[in-house]
């Protein structure tokens, strides 16, 4: 194990990894989350949520230049990930509760409303927020995931879509995601994050953190039922129609969802911009950050208070 390897075996926090940002525990309802923050503490407050497998992490390319800007850069551990607490039943991870952790997370930070960005099952989360605490948002910005509306469509009408989210039925099995996963240190997941992505996205330093995050107790387990919930509950939202503006930014290339959901998902916006890079994967922060941050800021910016 390299020596970075090493380090982050207890957990990957902006401390031991020396970048910008501090760690804090926060209680958040029934859990209590880690939640990585920075930027000044009256700065305009900006809400990043990770996807699968990922965890704060996934934006810690941001946190320096967002706080730059005067930002105030709020990165949850979500529930089950990394060194937040990891609920062991599975309807613990339905969307409902995942919303609800985010709209804790703003009142335990005394925070009236944010502007909220999401990639991958961050991005739905942020879709459900949006369409039921509108009132809690400033902006809303997705990043490579559908409106919920437009998903359950492609999956009911679309095979090229269908075929692309087969892993979702995998994960429906019991037991056997998990143990598959940590074979070889977690090669097939390390595998599968470069071949979906364009080369040198990730490093090999990014995977030992990742393996660090992947391994706490109980994590795999707790990342793995989100999509278990998903399937059991097969949750509607309240309504479809999306009234916070909103960004939908999108690679092209993505390897598990199709271009056309970008299109279908801002249909379902009062106010939105679509930005489509057609260049980037399903990992558009990783590979395109400056682009992004652009796109962000400037989307947060029309609408300041």
């Amino acid at each position: 194990m390299s020596s970075l390897g090493s380090a982050v075996e207890g957990g990957v926090t902006p401390e031991v990894l020396q970048i910008r940002g501090e760690s804090q525990f926060v209680e958040v309802g029934n859990v209590e989350l880690h939640v990585v923050t920075a930027g000044p503490k009256d700065g305009e407050p900006v809400v990043l949520l990770h996807g699968f497998p990922e965890f704060w992490y996934a934006w810690h390319e941001f946190l320096g230049p967002l706080a730059d800007e005067g930002y105030r850069v709020i990165v949850p551990d979500q529930r089950g990930y990394h060194l937040s607490d990891k609920p062991e039943a599975v309807d613990a991870y339905h969307p409902d509760e995942l919303a609800d952790d985010v709209l804790g997370l703003l009142d335990a930070l005394d925070l009236s409303d944010a502007h909220l960005v999401g990639h991958d099952w961050g991005a739905f989360v942020a879709w459900w927020v949006g369409l039921h605490a509108p009132d809690r948002l400033r902006t809303l910005s997705v990043l490579n995931v559908p409106h919920p509306t437009a998903f359950r469509h492609a999956l009911s009408n679309d095979w090229e879509q269908r075929l692309k989210s087969w892993y979702v039925l995998f994960f429906q099995l019991p037991k056997i995601p998990e143990a598959l996963a940590k074979m070889g240190e977690y090669r097939t997941l390390c595998d599968l994050m470069r071949r979906s992505s364009q080369p040198g996205t990730f490093n090999e330093a990014d995977f030992d953190c990742y393996r660090a995050a992947w391994s706490r107790p109980g994590a795999y387990r707790s990342m793995v039922n989100w999509y278990r919930a998903i399937a059991r509950a097969n949750p509607r939202p309240k309504t479809e129609r999306v009234g916070v503006p909103t960004l939908v930014l999108w690679g092209a290339k993505d390897a598990f969802l199709t271009r056309s959901l970008a299109l279908q998902s801002v249909e379902y916006c009062e106010n939105s911009h679509l930005v489509v890079l057609d260049d980037a994967t399903h990992w558009i922060q990783h590979e395109e950050p400056v682009r992004v941050q652009r796109e962000l800021t400037d989307h947060f910016g029309m609408y300041q208070p």
